[in-house]
């Protein structure tokens, strides 16, 4: 029987892609107020730099938007961007049962369904971005070039 490749599904797909990433641990109760912050505060990195994955449900189809800690998911541009009228945030259950992850670890690599991705074009002004790896308590540094590469995102600004 062959091994699977160690790790979360997300890093998984940067070994396998060949991504130059680094991987953070950091401690932060996953319900705590100003979580994003916390974390970039954890990783002794700037929150600009930090990147939540959330779900979003634009006309009936989920959709990926990966939108900096430090500001909110603009919804009405992300149901623009993909073609949509209406959008709004997925319920917890689809998206965990969509992506294969836990809320609060939701990677945009590596989801069991693909998805559109929509990136918000801040990440291209980073050299360094993070994201989830896939787990609570895990960060995953790469180019932005690199994620917007491996999920097929498109770039646009969908931040408020």
């Amino acid at each position: 029987m062959a091994n699977k490749a160690a790790g979360t599904p997300a890093t998984v797909v940067l070994t396998s892609a060949k991504v130059a990433h680094g991987l953070h641990p950091y401690d932060v109760p996953p319900d705590s107020p100003h979580y994003g912050a916390l974390v970039a505060e954890a990783l002794q990195v700037s929150p600009a730099a930090v990147f939540k994955t959330l779900i979003a449900e634009v006309d009936g189809a989920l959709t990926v938007a990966v939108v900096p800690v430090t500001g909110e998911l603009d919804l009405k541009a992300l149901a623009g961007v993909v073609g949509g009228k209406r959008a709004t945030l997925a319920d917890r259950a689809a998206a965990e049962r969509s992506s294969g992850y836990v809320r609060g670890g939701i990677s945009p690599l590596g989801q069991r369904k693909s998805l559109p991705t929509v990136v918000d074009d801040s990440a291209q002004a980073l050299a360094t971005m993070y994201v989830s790896a896939g787990r609570r308590g895990l960060q995953v540094s790469l180019p932005p070039a690199e994620l917007i590469r491996l999920t097929g995102a498109t770039v646009a600004r969908i931040r408020t």
